[in-house]
Order: C-alpha cells, then structure tokens, then sequence
C-alpha cells in the first residue's frame, strides 16, 4: 500500500471521529456544517503528523477553544496518528452553502436557523 491509500484510509478513519464533535449551539457535527477544511499527513522519521484545517461558523464563537481542542483529541484518537496540528483560519469564511445535505436536513429538522 503506498502513501496515498494509507493517508485515504486513515482520512476516513479522522471524518468518523469528527463527526462526533458537535458545537454545543448546533444539532450537527463539524464536518458536516463543512467546518473542516482540509485533512493532511505527512511522514517524518517514522512520526505521522495530521494536521487540520478548520473555520467556525463564527470568529466570535463563544465555544472556540472547546471546538479546536475535541478535534484535535479525536484526530489523535486515531491510533497510528502520532501529533496534530489544528489551524483555524477565516479564508474563506464559513456560509451555509459549506454544509453537507445531513446537515441542512437536520438543522431544518430542529428548526435551527444559521
């Protein structure tokens, strides 16, 4: 198996384990509000590093740090992940259209307005 197929593997195995962080003020999760921008490895002496790109629906999220610090636990969950980086950036800002069809059915569902 070469690099490529085992980052694959192991980004699905990351996309489960976020989908389990939830902001506390939202009926649904981080990667399917499209919060998570991008999930990349890299190899170096044997040490797999992860790192995470995210936004939050707001830059004056009140729930900020909480969010940031769930996904980097539930990245390193994942057992051959060694260390994480989780790096927040506003470019380009979150809007509803980033949201994953799960997301928009539930939230219509709770009747959450974004």
């Amino acid at each position: 198996m070469d690099d490529k197929e085992k980052y694959e593997i192991l980004q699905n195995k990351v996309i489960e384990n976020l989908k389990q962080v939830f902001d506390p003020e939202i009926p649904a999760n981080v990667y399917d509000l499209g919060l998570i921008y991008s999930i990349n490895f890299e190899t170096k002496s044997n040490y797999l590093y992860c790192t995470v790109e995210m936004t939050l629906t707001s830059p004056s999220c009140p729930v900020a740090d909480s969010l940031l610090e769930q996904v980097k636990y539930v990245t390193l969950a994942v057992d051959e992940i060694d260390e994480v980086s989780v790096v927040l950036t506003f470019s380009p800002p979150w809007s509803k259209e980033m949201m994953s069809e799960d997301a928009l059915e539930i939230m219509g569902a709770s009747g959450a307005v974004i």
